[in-house]
């Protein structure tokens, strides 16, 4: 039975460049999507980019331009950095937008209604030398909980914890370092203490990892708190209805724009919306980082309860990004923008091994340099391209392009191959890529094996036809290499079939075969990665 299912990553925000770290998120989404479209499930990945809040409105002064203006050039470097990586979103949109201020005031007003939002006048930092106060991004210092310096005023990198500004240590202005004073302001709060036991009964629901769940629970344990959900003027964003100088925390809309993306795309396609945010058939799956466990895990859930919308189905959290064992540095080189990358490298790479390395749990990934450019090369070029390279050009020059029946000695190699599908397919379903792409590697290593056993090259000059078989089994088994590596490789893949002349592969193709079948001319598929690029990369990239 087809499933309806829809996906989103974390919106990035429109402050600053997509960079290699980013890229994990993405880059684990897109395959997830790409392999649920192969299964022909009814499958949408949403997204946008988290435009509001002061640290837009101050860049975009520093810049002598309006916040509209700098979030719409922000939007089109984001789309064009994304697509030129391969990450397809079936809408990608803004939380500037009508719809999700629609929607913003919509959720808030059921809130409202539901006694979930009370007033509160708070003691806040402000800034007289900015003359503004500070939101929790614009406030720094040691953690209240590890003591750890340098942390943001919201939540602490280190530790997790996430705090009141005012209970951070030592604190300062990180627009001009100077030390705030304290000045009060009515606030409002959403008191999600008031969905604690609806949220235990969601997550008991198989709604996150394990070690994500003992760490919810810790939060349970604390007590959960109210959430300030408003900031004073000056704020770029959407103003709370009723008030004159209030406006939404930008955490407050910023998940909404799953939704008002939703709702952008379904005007547009004709889809309905309730379909998917309101029909519990549906399945919903966010893909975030471990930083914003407590926005998605807990207020974000308790928002649609309270609003009477469907919760997510799932959500899928994954560690940090680290380059050679360590946090991506600016003075090492190591913190690498996606343009960046893009000038010197194919994108390819950067999927393949970011596939090579993802599993389910929380763990950080690391990008070691030298790992990456080795199993690139040994990999991609070196066992999976190199098995078309071999016979392709052999049987186009030679048989006139044309494969023949499957030898006996192959059957049983080619079976395996075909039967290992339900195996990788799992996998992929379970977001355990690295061990999909074990999986695929070994048939790869077999198939390479047997060629190296069968020896084309000599056979062609004493035996055409007995050669046309070895190559028909080399090709069936790249054929269905191409399969399982779609998700991960769709530019390896649509060049690959246009060598096969074969439509796109779809994961029912698994049963077809290449037997009797002209193919094409064969061009290189992927090229060694260059360790000179890689350097030159580093190299620009290095404050």
């Amino acid at each position: 039975m087809k499933r309806k299912i829809l996906v989103t990553s974390a919106l990035p925000y429109a402050n600053g460049q997509i960079h290699i770290g980013h890229l994990v998120e993405y880059i684990q989404t897109d395959i997830w999507v790409r392999f649920q479209k192969m299964m022909g499930n009814d499958c949408h990945y949403m997204c946008a980019d988290d435009t509001h809040g002061t640290p837009v409105m101050v860049t975009a002064r520093k810049q002598g331009v309006s916040p509209e203006e700098l979030i719409e050039k922000m939007n089109e470097e984001h789309r064009r950095d994304f697509g030129d990586f391969h990450i397809e979103f079936d809408n990608y949109y803004t939380t500037n937008s009508p719809e999700n201020r629609e929607f913003a005031e919509y959720i808030y007003m059921k809130l409202k209604e539901g006694g979930h939002i009370v007033e509160k006048e708070i003691e806040q930092f402000y800034c007289e030398k900015d003359r503004m106060f500070l939101p929790d991004r614009f406030i720094k210092g040691k953690c209240p909980r590890c003591g750890a310096p340098d942390q943001y005023g919201d939540s602490c990198e280190l530790c997790s914890s996430t705090y009141s500004p005012v209970d951070i240590g030592e604190p300062f202005c990180s627009i001009c370092r100077s030390v705030p004073v304290r000045k009060t302001s009515v606030h409002y709060f959403f008191r999600l203490k008031n969905f604690t036991e609806r949220l235990k009964e969601w997550l008991d629901k198989d709604r996150v990892q394990p070690e994500v769940r003992r760490k919810l629970d810790e939060w349970f344990q604390e007590g959960l708190r109210d959430w300030d959900i408003s900031r004073d003027a000056p704020y770029f964003g959407f103003k709370i209805p009723d008030t004159e100088d209030k406006f939404f925390y930008v955490w407050l809309d910023a998940p909404i724009g799953y939704m008002a993306s939703t709702a952008n795309w379904c005007a547009r396609s004709g889809r309905s919306f309730d379909e998917f945010w309101r029909d519990e058939d549906t399945e919903i799956y966010h893909f975030i980082g471990k930083d914003i466990m407590y926005f998605h895990c807990l207020f974000w859930p308790a928002m649609l309860m309270g609003a009477g919308f469907r919760t997510p189905t799932r959500i899928c959290i994954h560690g940090f990004l680290t380059v050679n064992g360590e946090k991506m540095s600016k003075s090492r080189g190591t913190f690498i923008n996606a343009r960046k990358y893009l000038e010197h490298l194919d994108p390819q790479y950067l999927r393949y091994y970011y596939a090579c390395k993802l599993g389910s749990g929380v763990s950080d990934v690391d990008l070691s340099i030298d790992d990456f450019i080795s199993r690139v090369n040994s990999d991609m070029v070196g066992k999976i391209a190199n098995l078309a390279s071999r016979v392709g050009p052999m049987l186009k020059k030679k048989m006139d392009g044309k494969t023949g029946s499957i030898p006996e000695d192959a059957v049983s190699l080619i079976e395996d191959a075909r039967n290992k599908n339900i195996v990788i397919a799992d996998l992929y379903e379970q977001r355990e890529f690295s061990r999909a792409v074990k999986e695929i590697c070994q048939i790869a290593d077999e198939a390479n094996r047997y060629l190296e056993k069968k020896e084309p090259w000599v056979t062609v000059k004493t035996d055409a036809e007995k050669t046309r078989q070895t190559i028909t089994a080399a090709l069936e088994i790249f054929r269905l290499l191409t399969i399982y590596l779609k998700p991960v490789l769709p530019q390896f893949a649509s060049d690959a079939e246009k060598f096969l002349k074969i439509e796109p592969l779809a994961w029912a193709d698994i049963e077809r075969s290449i037997v009797d079948h002209e193919i094409g001319d064969f061009k290189h598929l992927i090229q060694r990665v260059d360790p000179a690029k890689v350097n030159a990369m580093i190299d620009e990239s290095r404050e």
